[in-house]
């Protein structure tokens, strides 16, 4: 297994030529395409993904440890395939949707500026994570421990506090109704 640290790969098309497999430390990832290749079994620890493209990527066993992912495109992943020991990143400005963190355990996680439209969050734990101007429509929130997140600027979400653990999370007085989806009432300001 190779070890590759401190490296920057830019505007690189891993379908082309595949990434190898072997831990990839501090290293910067900018505008490469990923989409559709198999990350499985590579260790990414305190690397950053800057305007790339990962949809459709198999990441089973893929471990990332503290990497940031800026302004990417990331559709339809499964992160709950990646390898949980250490699992943590942080995610900004980037496209999620469709993808899955089903059961991952993702505490203090930040979204910041992001579209999660269809992301199935069911049986995550969330705990003290930060969803700050993120779009969450028809995000799955289903027995999901969101204990301590902040919702307060995001919106378009459903969260049922009955089948969630929402002790302590924070909300908008305007993401109330999301709160209240489920009893089909009517709310006007």
């Amino acid at each position: 297994m190779s070890y590759t640290e401190d490296k920057i790969f830019d505007r690189k098309k891993f379908q082309e030529e595949a990434l190898e497999i072997g831990e990839y430390e501090n290293c910067v990832f900018k505008q490469c395409d990923f989409s559709s290749t198999n990350l499985s079994g590579i260790k990414f620890s305190d690397c950053e993904f800057i305007g790339s493209n990962l949809s459709l990527a198999i990441l089973t066993k893929t471990a990332f440890r503290d990497t940031k992912f800026n302004e990417c495109k990331m559709l339809g992943l499964h992160f709950e395939n990646c390898n949980e020991f250490g699992l943590s990143f942080t995610f900004e400005n980037c496209q999620l949707n469709h993808s899955s963190f089903y059961k991952t355990k993702i505490k203090k996680t930040v979204f910041k500026n992001s579209q999660l439209k269809e992301v199935d969050f069911t049986e995550c734990d969330l705990s003290g994570s930060v969803f700050d101007n993120c779009d969450l429509t028809n995000a799955t929130f289903d027995n999901t421990i969101i204990e301590k997140v902040d919702f307060r600027t995001s919106f378009n979400y459903s969260i049922d506090p009955e089948i969630n653990r929402i002790k302590k999370a924070k909300f908008s007085i305007q993401g109330i109704i999301g709160l209240l989806n489920k009893y089909d009432i009517e709310i006007e300001s």
